[in-house]
């Protein structure tokens, strides 16, 4: 028998090696036809890193037949290392995810629905279509992870038994022992999937075949950082070649701080930006999507090694051919009966403003294609609510709000997570905000018609979120508040003190809002948990 094993072996490696001269044709029919050196060496990195498994009969089975995000991709060459002893440089690893994520990645509108799994945003949780995907896909990883790739029911099936065989305990652990696991993942999963998420669509077909737009050239930029407030300022983007740039950033934050930082970025698959900058003394990466026609930039950006530290960013091209777009307005929120200054920042604007009825603009303080302020006066008797802003006879999605008083305050986000941390894993903290509303036509607070004005500052603190978490102290043990709405987490592992218990905890986050001569409070929850030992870009 062990004969006939060893032949069998020998067989398939020769007929591996026999075809293995055919990749490059094979490589035809999943991407176009190399156009570059880069393309050429590529090529050749997966002729000698992926043939020898991948290639049977001239052809190349499996890679051919997925479509993933780039951080997908970028997972599956570092599978193939941990399973099978692929060895890779940084450098090949690049090169064969830059080329499979642009031949086989997905459209925008298939990205889009997980823009936050993708962006690391923290404490947001996606939504599985129904409550079996969420059981059988969902209790080990987030349903994006699943929703950011595409295959065909053949292709889905094999999952199903790359699971069974690389995760035996799946059918074991919670929700898998209480049912027919493996029928279900074998013989209803794959079709469910395929229909929702299929390897053939058109929208990717009508992605890949646009030219992809070029995102050198100057950027007006905005954004919010939690903690830190609104910035504007300035990005120039020089092309490298290749799909890369040299990317310089100048950021004003509210306070009058100017942060400057110099990086680079590449983008995959004609729009998914990824890069990496020194932002003043802070290490960063950036994940930003361009629309279709290469006229706006949006997305995240993040510390590096503690990517729920971070900010929004939104950008629109500045040149000659851009008129009035606008990519910021600050302050947003406008009392009935003050006169405020506002700043407008974009490009190509025009110096005529629109801020909806009972917003009247009483002196211009500076009139710039890229920026503009002006003070304004707010009637007492102004609309309460979101008012359109239109700058040049322009419509804009921009909006300002009339308030008079705020009617409710709540903790964003309204439940969030904490790690504790120690020996090589750093913690992972948690930022909250403080948000000013409206009630909505409801006149309710708290419910979904609510409008939303805006962050606002206030004074944190913690309490007990239940008996139980009073009865062992938690708000002493678990970590602390920052001024600014960033709780630090303790250290992990058994606390003397603390009669050998963990530093875990469950908290209630307080806001502390002052309106006036109003003060207002709000609550969030703050579960302070343990370690996470295995983290992926995708989770």
């Amino acid at each position: 028998m062990e004969a006939d094993v060893k032949g069998q072996w020998n067989g398939w490696f020769r007929r591996r090696v026999r075809h293995a001269g055919a990749l490059a044709l094979a490589l035809g029919a999943f991407g176009a036809t190399a156009a570059t050196d880069e393309d050429a060496a590529a090529q050749k990195l997966i002729e000698s890193k992926c043939g020898a498994c991948h290639l049977d009969n001239g052809k190349l089975d499996r890679i051919p037949e997925i479509r993933k995000s780039p951080e997908g991709w970028d997972m599956t060459v570092v599978r193939m290392g941990i399973w099978h002893k692929v060895e890779l440089t940084p450098d090949e690893r690049r090169q064969i995810v830059k080329y499979l994520a642009d031949r086989q990645g997905l459209a925008p509108s298939e990205s889009a629905p997980f823009r936050f799994l993708t962006e690391r945003r923290p404490n947001m949780q996606d939504a599985p279509p129904d409550e079996e995907f969420a059981q059988m896909c969902g209790r080990c990883h987030s349903f994006g992870r699943v929703a950011l790739q595409r295959r065909d029911e053949g292709e889905w099936l094999k999952l199903m038994h790359t699971h069974l065989g690389q995760f035996p305990s799946a059918e074991y652990s919670a929700m898998g022992r209480d049912r027919n696991w493996w029928e279900i993942a074998r013989d209803k999963m794959p079709a469910k999937l395929a229909a929702l998420y299929p390897k053939n669509t058109d929208a990717w077909r009508a992605w890949s075949a646009k030219k992809p737009a070029d995102a050198a050239g100057s950027w007006a930029v905005a954004g919010e950082r939690p903690g830190w407030g609104p910035y504007t300022g300035t990005m120039t983007v020089l092309a490298q070649g290749q799909d890369r740039y040299d990317v310089r950033y100048e950021l004003r934050f509210r306070a009058g701080n100017t942060v400057r930082g110099h990086g680079d970025a590449i983008i995959y698959t004609g729009y998914e930006w990824r890069g990496s900058a020194q932002l003043g003394n802070e290490d960063t990466r950036s994940i930003f999507a361009l629309n279709e026609d290469g006229s706006r930039i949006s997305g995240r950006w993040f510390l590096k090694g503690a990517d729920e530290i971070g900010a929004s960013f939104d950008a629109v091209r500045a040149g000659e051919a851009t008129k009035n777009a606008l990519v910021s307005i600050a302050p947003r929120m406008l009392r009935a009966g003050d006169v405020v200054d506002l700043t407008l920042i974009g490009a190509g604007l025009d110096p005529a403003v629109d801020l909806g009825a009972g917003v009247e603009v009483v002196e211009w303080l500076n009139k710039t294609p890229n920026e503009l302020r002006v003070r304004v006066k707010v009637a007492g008797n102004a609309p309460v609510g979101v008012h359109k802003v239109a700058v040049g006879g322009r419509a804009s999605d921009r909006t300002v709000a009339v308030y008079r008083k705020f009617d409710s305050i709540r903790v964003e986000p309204a439940f969030g997570v904490a790690r504790l941390g120690g020996g090589t894993i750093a913690p992972v903290s948690a930022q909250f905000d403080a948000v000013a509303f409206l009630d909505g036509p409801d006149g309710k607070s708290g419910t979904d018609d609510d409008i939303r004005l805006g962050s606002v500052p206030a004074k944190w603190s913690t309490v007990p979120f239940d008996e139980r978490a009073k009865h062992d102290d938690d708000v002493r043990f678990a970590g602390y508040m920052e001024p600014h709405g960033r709780f630090v987490p303790s250290f992990a592992g058994p606390n003397p003190v603390r009669g050998g218990l963990n530093n875990v905890g469950n908290l209630a986050v307080v806001a502390t809002v002052k309106d006036g001569d109003r003060s207002l409070d709000a609550k969030g929850q703050l579960v302070v948990t343990v370690q996470r030992w295995n983290p992926t870009t995708l989770r």
